[in-house]
């Protein structure tokens, strides 16, 4: 997330909007056959320093990145403005950018690390497991007071989780197949030993102890290699939510981060409030999360304020009745809700294209819809 990039919108309240940024991981696939291809070093130096394109672990990824954003309009200008730029690149060396959870053909593995000092010590102290197929997600910041206030709304996002896995799926084709799954991505990330969701944490200092105990038992390379679905950003003032897929499109990216930001704005309301919600336990918020990564939307979770187990399009309308002004994430849900989620769009595409090279080409147009 770039600093800078300030909006002055205000909420109808009066208050600021919470602050708002947004990281999105690309795929890079040649147009000849599907397959990764390690390009990103030339399409950065096409782009020539162009900050909101960044290089990410693997040679055939790419991650762009908003400023700081108040405003929803802003975030969407970024976005597609991102992916151009990107997409553009990479057409001139001959392959697609294209958003999706996995690829959906392997790559080479250990010759297409980013050859990044951080990067390289993953790859020494993990192995294949730092080497294997590359997964790409959308990661959202959303500005918090304090950590204290921010491990607090950790433990109220926790049963959202799996709502927001569900909604922004987009992963099904992965090994040259149908996985069965919406996220196959999840399954793929999940082998890190600390992508978890959060603990319910006391205070900052015992989230930090959480922390320090995963990266001393060589669970984590150092604090930004502890992939909590949810966690303190560990260079920002932002609670980081790193559970989603990376979108299809960016209308599906916008849903994701209006959400995330509702949902932390909502916890802080609530947690000023006291606001009472459900104990729901880490064995039950696993459940829900591989549920959701398997059936998508239809799967089920525990509404945290009335304990309830409903399906996720459920949740995601209790959440819209609790919110002070829902207009515009109803609205981004209503046009999602007609044309189903990026593992359905996905799915469709692969039942029409007659080889890799055309879903490849799907997925690309996609992308810059």
């Amino acid at each position: 997330m770039r600093k800078g990039g300030t909006s002055t919108t205000a909420e109808r309240s009066g208050r600021p909007r919470l602050t708002l940024g947004v990281e999105e991981e690309f795929l890079l696939l040649d147009r000849s056959d599907g397959c990764p291809v390690d390009r990103a070093p030339g399409i950065l130096t096409l782009l020539g320093g162009e900050p909101r394109v960044k290089y990410e672990f693997l040679r055939y990824q790419l991650e762009t990145v908003t400023g700081v954003c108040t405003d929803l309009g802003q975030v969407a200008e970024e976005l597609a403005l991102s992916r151009r730029l990107a997409a553009g690149a990479a057409m001139e060396l001959d392959c697609h950018l294209v958003a999706t959870g996995m690829a959906p053909q392997r790559g080479n593995g250990l010759c297409q690390v980013t050859a990044d000092p951080r990067y390289l010590r993953l790859v020494a102290r993990y192995g294949a497991l730092a080497a294997g197929p590359g997964t790409c997600g959308c990661h959202v910041h959303v500005g918090v007071p304090s950590r204290e206030l921010g491990v607090r709304v950790l433990s109220r996002l926790r049963p959202y989780l799996a709502t927001l896995l569900a909604l922004s799926a987009n992963s099904p084709v992965a090994d040259g197949r149908d996985t069965g799954w919406a996220s196959s991505r999840y399954l793929r990330w999940t082998r890190w030993p600390s992508a978890v969701p959060p603990r319910v944490w006391r205070s900052a200092a015992d989230y930090d102890a959480a922390v320090r105990r995963l990266i001393l038992r060589g669970d984590a390379l150092d604090e930004r290699g502890v992939y909590f679905h949810a966690r303190l950003s560990p260079r920002y003032p932002t609670v980081e939510l790193r559970i989603m897929d990376a979108c299809l499109t960016v209308e599906d990216t916008l849903l994701v981060a209006g959400l995330a930001r509702a949902l932390v704005a909502l916890a802080i309301n609530d947690e000023r409030r006291q606001v009472p919600i459900k104990s729901i336990s880490n064995q039950r918020i696993a459940a829900e999360l591989r549920a959701a990564a398997r059936h998508g939307l239809v799967a089920h979770a525990v509404d945290p304020y009335t304990g309830s187990t409903v399906p996720h399009r459920l949740m995601l309308d209790g959440i819209l009745n609790r919110l002070p002004d829902p207009q515009s994430i109803a609205r981004l849900l209503h046009r999602l809700a007609l044309r189903g989620t990026g593992a359905d769009r996905q799915r469709a595409m692969w039942a029409r294209a007659d080889s890799p090279q055309r879903f490849a080409q799907f997925l690309a147009d996609a992308t810059l819809r």
